[in-house]
This record gives C-alpha cells, sequence and structure tokens, in this order.
C-alpha cells in the first residue's frame, strides 16, 4: 500500500474567518474524489479554526499556527492546548521561520512547545531550515540537525512515531522573496533530516514524515516531489486560490505514488 502524500498550506495573516471558511469548502469539494490519497491539512487564523473546523467535519486536518507550552496562566496573547482541543484541533505548527526570526522564538522554546503538544496528544509540524547566511558558510546540515535535535529531542521514540511530523523550510526561500531551492538540493537536505530522525528515535524515525517547503509552485513542484525522500509538500501563496492547489496536486500525487523509494 503507497503512503500518502503530505500536503497543506499556513495562510499566516491573510484571510478572514469568512474567506477561509469559502476557502477550505471549496477546497474540500475539489478533493474529493482524491481524499483518501492525501494527509491534507489547512493551518489558518486563530480566529478562523472553529469555524473553519465545523465546515469541514473532521475530513480535513485543520491546524493552528502557534501554540502556549503551558496549560494555564499569565500568557496574554497566548492558546493553550486546552482551548484548541475544546474546538477540535490537535495539529499545530511550531517553530515555523516567521516566528523564529520575526518573534524570536528560541530552540528552547520550540522544544518546550513540542512536548507540550505531545503530552496533549497533539501531532506537531516543526518546521527547520537554514539562513543564507549558513548556507554560504557550508553550515546548513548543521544548523538543520541542531535545530531538530534541539525541540524534537525531547519527545520519546514512541512519541516522535505518528506525532510529529517535520517541514524543512530553507529561510531564505519562503516568503514574497524567496527563491526556491533545487530540487536536488531540497532531496540532499531531506536526506540529511532522515537520517538525523532515525539516529535520534531508531525505527520509529523512519516513520516521521519530511515535507518540503519553500517557493513550491506549479513549475517546480513536480520535480520537487519525485525526489528521494520528499514525503510531501508544505505550500504557500501558490495554495491559496483552491483550483489553483487542486491542479498542484493533481500533478504531483501520480508522480507522488509512483516513486520507487517507498
Amino acid at each position: 500500500m503507497k503512503r500518502r502524500l503530505y500536503i497543506g498550506t499556513n495562510t499566516k495573516m491573510f484571510q478572514t474567518a469568512a474567506e477561509a471558511e469559502a476557502y477550505i469548502r471549496r477546497m474540500d469539494e475539489l478533493i474529493g474524489d482524491i481524499r483518501d490519497r492525501l494527509e491534507f491539512f489547512f493551518i489558518p487564523s486563530y480566529t478562523s479554526l472553529e469555524r473553519v473546523a465545523r465546515a469541514v467535519g473532521g475530513r480535513i486536518r485543520i491546524g493552528a499556527q502557534n501554540m502556549a507550552w503551558e496549560e494555564r496562566g499569565q500568557y496574554t496573547g497566548e492558546i493553550s492546548p486546552l482551548m484548541l482541543d475544546e474546538i477540535g484541533v490537535r495539529f499545530v505548527l511550531i517553530g515555523h521561520s516567521e516566528r523564529r526570526h520575526v518573534f524570536r522564538e528560541t530552540d528552547e522554546d520550540e522544544a518546550k512547545k513540542i512536548k507540550c503538544a505531545a503530552d496533549h496528544g497533539f501531532t506537531s509540524l516543526l518546521c527547520v531550515g537554514e539562513t543564507s547566511e549558513q548556507k554560504e558558510s557550508g553550515l546548513a546540515e548543521a544548523s538543520v540537525i541542531k535545530q531538530l535535535r534541539a525541540a524534537a529531542g525531547v519527545l520519546s521514540s514512541e512519541e516522535a512515531s505518528g506525532k510529529l511530523w517535520v517541514a524543512y523550510e530553507p529561510v531564505w526561500a519562503i516568503g514574497t522573496s524567496g527563491v526556491p531551492a533545487s530540487a536536488s538540493y531540497a532531496e540532499d537536505m531531506h536526506g540529511v533530516i532522515k537520517a538525523a530522525l532515525r539516529d535520534m528515535f531508531g525505527e520509529n524515525g523512519s516513520a516521521v514524515p519530511v515535507l518540503y517547503g519553500g517557493s513550491v509552485n506549479p513549475s517546480n513542484a513536480v520535480d520537487i516531489i519525485s525526489r528521494k525522500g520528499i514525503d510531501g509538500l508544505f505550500i504557500g501563496r501558490s495554495a491559496w486560490d483552491p483550483e489553483r492547489f487542486d491542479s498542484i496536486i493533481r500533478d504531483v500525487l501520480p508522480v507522488f505514488e509512483n516513486r520507487q523509494d517507498y
């Protein structure tokens, strides 16, 4: 049996609740015939979560863009796992580049969030990636492994299996000025991450999906997904038009399913 393609998007601070609901209802319609071949996920803003989750009724995995590492406390502006669980959201994005580089979250912050998520039975999508300076200095692999070990190292191998996803997002490849990594570069870095996961968690590390994110678009998606070790795609603005996203999914799905490395 073929492994399912992991694919989804994070809308950052762009869609209102009404816009997010309209978007996900349309995606729900478009992917209905291939849903069972996908691990499809959607990560909108906090104010959209309850409305969006209600709209799709569990047919699509809905995630939060961030989460506090405590259940309760004096953390003005934060959202706890209890609040997310109450509205049926048990999937959380942790360590996105913007959280690290704009809001100055540290590897230690991400580790506490990863552990909190695991303690509450959540699945975490952990983002890791090097800056352009680290890449040019030959430190890309070391930087990514450091982030991975620092954040996910708090998990047991049992917790990692089935409850941890990793998104490789080179910092220089995301955002409006991002330059996509070449497919061969992405493949090499995914190999590094896969090896680190096996070293950390043994055989259970092989079960952790690793997705590529970083200026994925209709022109490079097929080449990227054709590469060994890339389990899925975490797509930004190219996914925000439902018809275009559906087209990307249908282009990459048969290529992924026909790969020989599974």
